[in-house]
C-alpha cells in the first residue's frame, strides 16, 4: 500500500530496529520493535512523538521513494513539517 513504509536501522547499541509508518489522515503513526524485543512500541503523536532521528530516518525513505514515484511529494513536505514539530520545544 502506498501510505506504508518498512526499514530496518541499527541502535547504537548494535541492535536491529525495525521501524514501520502508516499514513493515516494526514498523520504518520510510527510502530518500533527491537530485534531484542517482543513488543511494538506505538507513537500516535499526540501524546507519544517519535524520535527526531525516527523522522530523520522517514524523511530519507520518503527521498528515495520520491525520486521512484511511489511517494506522493505532499507526503515528504508532511514528514518535514512533523520533524519541526518534534523538534520545536513545548
Amino acid at each position: 500500500m502506498r501510505g506504508n513504509h518498512e526499514w530496518k536501522v541499527r541502535d547504537e547499541d548494535g541492535v536491529k530496529r525495525e521501524l514501520r509508518v502508516i499514513k493515516e489522515a494526514s498523520l504518520f503513526r510510527f510502530q518500533t520493535k527491537r530485534a531484542d524485543s517482543e513488543v511494538w512500541t506505538y507513537y500516535d503523536n499526540k501524546k507519544t512523538k517519535p524520535t527526531p532521528a525516527d523522522v530523520e530516518s522517514l524523511i530519507e525513505v520518503l527521498e528515495r521513494k520520491y525520486q521512484r514515484k511511489r511517494a506522493p511529494y505532499s507526503d515528504l513536505i508532511l514528514a518535514r513539517k512533523m520533524l519541526a514539530d518534534v523538534l520545536s520545544p513545548k
